[in-house]
């Protein structure tokens, strides 16, 4: 209680102090195009899209052309696009939408809890469920996944790119041996979109999921691409909106910010805006390793999306830091803000074979389109001392 009060007496006078933001991955900042793209539909195209008159034919047309756009992101038919409230409806609606009572499903143990506590819930319904481990770089072994295939095994869910680590799994792979095996293949691309490239036909996925806030989209917003000849049952029963895929009336505002946010992504693949992302997060990774001691990247030696490194301190508590990182005017997290205030280390973490005391010790940095250099650099001029100053009160830590 001490240290609370003490922490809320100190933030109290850091009202009007900079703040850099580095966690990307939990939610990004909208861009000043795409709520200019959201504008007009919240006030003079307000229509319905199922209407037939004026206000829903400009409402209909403009759900349609944000459909286009992140089928050009995903690569897929403007038809296969099925508009949803985000990643985890997306990864909820793949996974009931395919996986019935005796039906058998193979996912990986470092899955956002979105696919995870759907599994979870398969199982209490009859299914069954293999959950595939990973390796110290946080890799599934794709003849891992083949052994795994059973007569009735259904459906393979295997994320594209980790939330907290940034590993990209060999998602390509994944889709050859479930072809070959007849098998549905779902990935979920929430923190992939915007950061590689991605086409569903060099995939091979039936269904792959994005969340429109994760690439400086609006929250609440996102798709499932699924493969033409799919077919999925629907979470929702209602109206027949999205082919009778998901009913409900369209967020207009926020489906046109998806398809504003996706151009941009697509644009941000080729134009260096991802370049100059990884630059600067390699650039704070090679700092921070040479100037603290016992230190690391986890999953540094795996393929990674270019904004995202996860890296452990040893003799710190990752939600201290986070805490009087915060004071000081930076922003970052100990993983999934999904799982924020968990007791327990990240799953992901000791999945990968890290120690609880080192799970908890790790702290994730996402960068964004809007981080600068100067960010960087303020990072680099306050972590440090932060990581001195947690050590000093550590019981495990003897300085050199």
């Amino acid at each position: 209680m001490a240290l609370f009060l003490t922490l809320t007496f100190e933030a109290a006078y850091n009202i009007g102090m900079r703040r850099v933001y580095l966690d990307s991955n939990a939610t990004t900042p909208i861009l000043p195009q795409v709520f200019a793209a959201m504008r007009p539909y919240y006030f003079e195209e307000f229509g319905n899209a199922s209407s037939i008159h004026h206000h829903g034919q400009h409402a209909r047309a403009a759900v349609e052309r944000a459909r286009e756009s992140v089928a050009r992101l995903l690569g897929c038919r403007a038809a296969e696009v099925v508009f949803t409230s985000g990643g985890t409806e997306g990864d909820n609606l793949a996974v009931f939408g395919l996986a019935h009572a005796g039906d058998h499903v193979i996912t990986s143990q470092i899955e956002h809890h979105a696919v995870l506590n759907a599994c979870k819930r398969l199982e209490q319904r009859g299914s069954e469920v293999t959950y595939l481990p990973v390796d110290g770089r946080g890799l599934i072994d794709p003849d891992e996944l083949k052994r795994a295939l059973r007569p009735n095994t259904k459906l393979i869910s295997v994320m594209m790119a980790n939330n907290e680590t940034g590993v990209l799994q060999p998602v390509e792979e994944i889709g050859r041996i479930a072809a070959e095996a007849d098998v549905y293949f779902h990935t979920d691309a929430v923190q992939a979109a915007g950061k590689v490239p991605i086409d569903v036909k060099k995939i091979g996925c039936d269904l792959l999921s994005i969340s429109s806030h994760k690439f400086h989209g609006p929250q609440g917003t996102g798709a499932l691409y699924v493969r033409r000849g799919t077919l999925i049952d629907p979470l929702f029963y209602g109206g027949n909106h999205e082919r009778q895929r998901r009913a409900g009336t369209e967020n207009l505002p926020g489906i046109s910010g998806l398809g504003c946010a996706a151009e941009m992504a697509l644009a941000g693949l080729s134009d260096g805006s991802v370049d100059r992302i990884r630059t600067m997060r390699d650039r704070l990774e090679s700092a921070l390793l040479s100037e603290i001691d016992a230190a690391g990247v986890n999953s540094g030696r795996a393929p990674r999306v270019p904004n995202t490194s996860n890296i452990y301190f040893d003799h710190i508590e990752g939600e201290a830091m986070v805490i009087a990182l915060d004071l000081k005017g930076l922003a970052v997290s100990t993983g999934a803000a999904c799982s924020s205030g968990a007791i327990e280390p990240s799953h992901v973490l000791t999945a990968m074979g890290l120690t609880p005391e080192r799970a908890r010790a790790s702290i994730r940095f996402s960068l964004g389109k809007h981080n600068t250099e100067e960010d960087i650099e303020f990072a680099l001029s306050v972590i440090p001392a932060t990581i001195t100053r947690l050590r000093e009160l550590s019981p495990t830590y003897t300085s050199a």
